[in-house]
């Protein structure tokens, strides 16, 4: 008895599905990611061995090079309301669009009462605009205190959670900047920082 041949199929595989599937986490992680912006101080931070990286929220960044001390706080809620308690602490009426505008600018280095010609820049004139760094020289004049206060009132009321601080600094500054900056985090009773640096290379 002859054997039945069994035709041979080719094996397609429909590949639509796996199309949509990809163009799908592509399109997921275009929307989800956070654009890198510039920072306005330019700092060359010093290398180490230790990787354990700096947190996405909830912290602030205090940046210092060049003799000047720039403050950064993630979060635009954050940010908002900040500029709102600071306004009141000065006696600076912010309008609504100054707060949506100041919301979105990621580190700064002005003094107060040169924030509003400062917000109402352009990104890019805000770029080549000489910040002065904020002010922490004298007890009379230690914006740098007040910002960091406020920004930990906030982020209590706001998230309920202790807000967290970072120094960025550049590698070539010299001690008595860094020593500012500490001795402003210690009177607050803030022992806790990361120091922000890049990786050695072996």
């Amino acid at each position: 008895m002859a054997r039945i041949k069994v035709p041979r199929k080719s094996t397609a595989m429909d590949m639509t599905a796996m199309c949509d599937v990809a163009f799908l986490l592509l399109t997921f992680f275009i929307l989800t990611a956070k654009l890198r912006q510039e920072d306005p101080l330019h700092v060359d931070v010093p290398a180490s061995t230790t990787v354990i990286p700096v947190p996405d929220d909830n912290v602030a960044t205090l940046s210092v090079g060049k003799g000047k001390i720039f403050f950064g706080i993630e979060g635009t809620d954050i940010r908002e309301a900040l500029l709102d308690e600071m306004g009141k602490k000065y006696n600076i009426a912010f309008t609504p669009t100054e707060k949506k505008r100041f919301a979105v600018i990621p580190t700064f280095g002005v003094p107060i009462a040169q924030l509003q010609q400062y917000i109402a820049l352009d990104e890019e004139k805000r770029k080549t605009y000489p910040q002065p760094g904020i002010p922490v020289d004298t007890t009379e004049n230690n914006e740098l205190t007040n910002w960091i206060y406020e920004a930990r009132i906030v982020t209590r009321n706001l998230k309920n959670q202790e807000l967290r601080f970072a120094i960025k600094g550049d590698a070539r500054e010299e001690y008595p900047a860094y020593k500012k900056v500490v001795d402003v985090l210690q009177k607050q009773a803030i022992n806790k920082f990361s120091l922000i640096t890049s990786l050695k290379t072996q």
